[in-house]
């Protein structure tokens, strides 16, 4: 190591621990006053905020179920875990009672998820059995043209839009002798479970087709430096990669992922290839004592909800319109604060249908491996926020369109595609093209921080990322 090195070296150790200690004392002076005033905003315009409903923690205070998704997800978390309960039960029951592998595991899945989707869509159920057998078709006809790709994409763009335009179909337009069932839709859009359904349609197309192909990864090198591999596990990354046998691929096995129970309102996305390998041999990363730690976990994080809740009235603060009258400072406040708030919100909505998907034999990816006070940058931000969905974007879309090749290109593409799955709406739209906006300056720092191989100059390192 030379002069010029050790010297950055040390200053760079000096640094950190000025820093550190900066940090905790600016983290401590910041959220005692972010705290205080919240408490202060919250007590003071309680009257005049929306959504408020008597809470439980003592002494009285008003809970902010102001959320319309929070409030829906709360209130069914009883009813939902009994059935996730029974459905645990019954389906490890029988896998251990008869031994069974993939295709006696998606018959009984099938079965348990659609008692499911017959509650939540009644004769709705229709509509998704329709289109995923067209895709199923499609897929098993043409997977090995040259045009499959664009015409696995063009078939599920236009029913992502369609469901949308057309809020799901009518019955009545198939003919009048169907329109009474119209009056059986159930108690939940299926339209809006249905972009779920799109992207697993989508990533068995994929893996079907790439099955095909000779595989380019290489599982021993792999095996050498996963950390999970080497402990005796069996990590995502080589589920997903390593690809399943043909058998695999069948209309059963195929239905029983798309409607898979414990996913399928809300995910966490998983691939094809890491869903079948693992309805053949169940999950091995989780024992019981690790979902019992998970599971406790999500309990203490629901109960941090509840605090947040009921001591601060983010949400309804914002949705009340009432920080148009606020100062400023006021506005960050609240601004922080539901974002926070939304963070925690899906942390606990992903983690909890996750944790079903894990007691049933199926792990998925993380959603939320990072709190989003520990993101500094968007790239950081986009892949912890809703992790497995950033996933299947990588792997399905971004690494086929040319990955880091085409990054400045491949992001409007990826965004533009991440609106119009949320909704049809030009808010989104936009709210899609200004990240990429946002992310020109930092993918233009990245590039000068390796070109110029800055990492070693600490203290300009640390600045080039501050400003961008």
């Amino acid at each position: 190591m030379d002069n010029k090195t050790l010297y950055n070296a040390r200053v760079a150790s000096s640094w950190r621990r000025h820093e550190l200690g900066f940090l905790i004392v600016y983290a401590l002076l910041f959220y005692f006053f972010i705290i205080r005033r919240s408490l202060h905003l919250s007590q003071e315009h309680y009257v005049k905020l929306y959504g408020l409903r008597s809470g439980w923690i003592f002494p009285p205070r008003l809970n902010d179920l102001s959320d319309a998704q929070w409030r829906n997800f709360r209130g069914n978390l009883p009813i939902l875990t009994t059935v996730f309960l029974i459905y645990a039960l019954v389906a490890n029951f029988l896998r251990s009672r008869f031994l069974l592998r993939a295709k006696g595991m998606s018959i009984i899945w099938l079965i348990i998820s659609f008692t499911y989707l017959l509650y939540l869509h009644e004769a709705c159920v229709i509509f998704i059995i329709s289109i995923a057998s067209l895709n199923f078709l499609i897929v098993k006809i043409f997977a090995r043209t040259k045009f499959f790709l664009y015409l696995l994409w063009t078939f599920n763009l236009y029913f992502l839009l369609s469901n949308r335009v057309y809020e799901g179909y009518s019955f009545s337009t198939i003919g009048l002798r169907w329109s009474y069932l119209d009056n059986f839709r159930g108690t939940f859009r299926w339209q809006i479970c249905f972009n779920f359904v799109v992207l697993r349609m989508i990533s068995f197309g994929y893996d079907y087709h790439w099955a095909y192909d000779h595989s380019h990864f290489d599982q021993k090198k792999h095996n050498q430096r996963c950390e999970v591999c080497k402990s005796g596990g069996t990590c995502y990354q080589l589920l997903q990669e390593k690809g399943v046998q043909d058998d695999k691929f069948t209309f059963t096995i195929y239905l029983c992922y798309l409607v898979y129970a414990p996913l399928y309102l809300a995910g966490p996305i998983v691939s094809f290839n890491a869903f079948a390998s693992q309805l053949d041999v169940p999950q091995n990363n989780y024992k019981l004592r690790h979902l019992a730690w998970y599971g406790l976990r999500w309990t203490f994080s629901f109960l941090l909800m509840e605090l947040m809740t009921h001591l601060f009235h983010y949400n309804a603060l914002a949705i009340s319109g009432l920080w148009k009258q606020l100062s400023p400072l006021d506005v960050f406040i609240i601004g922080y604060g539901v974002l926070n708030f939304m963070w925690l919100k899906f942390f606990l909505i992903w983690r909890y249908f996750r944790f079903w998907s894990l007691v049933c034999g199926i792990d998925v990816p993380e959603n939320m491996p990072r709190c989003i006070n520990n993101c500094y940058n968007l790239e950081g931000f986009w892949k912890s926020w809703h992790a497995s969905y950033n996933k299947w974007l990588v792997r399905y879309m971004y690494i086929p369109l040319g990955g880091s090749k085409r990054k400045a290109f491949n992001v409007w593409i990826v965004f533009t595609f991440v609106a119009i799955w949320h909704d049809l709406e030009w808010k989104l739209l936009w709210w899609a093209w200004l990240t990429c906006l946002f992310f020109v300056p930092e993918m233009v720092m990245k590039s000068a921080v390796s070109t110029f191989k800055l990492q070693n100059q600490y203290l300009l390192y640390r600045r080039i990322w501050a400003i961008s």
